[in-house]
């Protein structure tokens, strides 16, 4: 039991001295032994693919740097950044339409959405590039089978990387959709509600009270999407992208060399995805801001219409 305040302070005026605390930490000898197990493990195992000849470090060292391998990769980082840029676009339109009142826009998105996140991304990829075979031709024209102004024949238009840039970006806007909605439904109503009263127009909230606070939570799960879209890039390779796994493949298939070319790829793909996680931080970083912080920038942007101006 603990004695009461009082007694306290009567004690330390009457010159007795406090004593500490001196706690000490119970021993946790399996936590010891799991760290030490699993750093034989990794010393184990970098110890063995450094000494394992079947690896031909000599040969991943030569075309570490080759250039068709580094045409690829600026062949990844093309169709990473274009996806997800298209992506991006495409999900916060079809946030929109899916917060929207009319039944028409909500319906539309919704099976936007319902599609391209429940089918496959490979059978996307497959379909968009032989898409050419259930439309031989695109054009500008009349609609329902009127005459058309351009035409384009499908096979010329539809290469490998615009048929990569179809399926990767097309796919990704159905994700980023879900995660704009998220991050525009975490606003307070009541801010949405208050910039209306004021004479906002809809598009005036969404750009100066809304979107300002909901990229907090935009934000986040956006990085995560663009690391995983540098990875999934490879899946390109199906349809003869020319993206770094593609051109892997090409390599070995000429000098046999299977597992030294797919570790080539691998450290490229780490290095892009570290790349890319130290500048998530950082945007992060950028956007973490208090709640006082984002009312006073979101009453800033309020302050014009408060005076009458609409």
């Amino acid at each position: 039991m603990t004695g009461a305040p009082g007694a306290t302070r009567n004690s330390e005026a009457a010159g007795e001295p406090h004593l500490p605390i001196d706690a000490v930490r119970p021993p946790r000898p399996g936590r010891w032994i799991a760290a030490a197990v699993a750093l034989f493990a990794m010393v184990w195992l970098l110890y063995t693919i450094i000494v394992n000849e079947n690896l031909h470090w000599d040969v991943i060292v030569e075309y570490l740097t080759d250039g068709r391998i580094l045409g690829g990769l600026w062949v990844t980082i093309q169709l990473t950044v274009l996806s997800m840029v298209i992506g991006l676009a495409l999900g916060i339109l079809a946030a929109v339409m899916q917060l929207s009142g009319s039944p028409v826009l909500r319906g539309a998105s919704a099976l936007y959405t319902w599609f391209f996140r429940g089918t496959p991304l490979l059978v996307q990829l497959i379909f968009w590039f032989n898409i050419g075979l259930v439309f031989p031709s695109f054009g500008i024209g009349v609609p329902f089978d009127g005459p058309k102004l351009v035409e384009w024949q499908a096979n010329e238009l539809i290469t490998p990387f615009t048929a990569a840039l179809l399926g990767l970006a097309i796919n990704e806007g159905a994700y980023m959709a879900e995660i704009v909605r998220a991050g525009i439904r975490s606003v307070d109503p009541g801010q949405r509600e208050a910039a209306e009263a004021l004479g906002m127009t809809h598009r005036q909230v969404l750009r100066r009270v809304v979107l300002p606070q909901a990229m907090r939570v935009i934000i986040p799960p956006t990085g995560n999407q663009f690391i995983s879209m540098l990875k999934t890039t490879s899946m390109v390779s199906v349809i003869a992208g020319a993206e770094l796994l593609t051109v892997s493949q090409r390599i070995y298939l000429g000098n046999f060399e299977v597992i030294a070319m797919l570790i080539v790829a691998s450290i490229w793909y780490i290095v892009l995805t570290t790349i890319a996680s130290v500048g998530q931080h950082f945007i992060e970083r950028r956007f973490e801001r208090g709640h006082d912080a984002l009312r006073t920038k979101v009453r800033r942007n309020l302050r014009p219409f408060g005076k009458g101006s609409v």
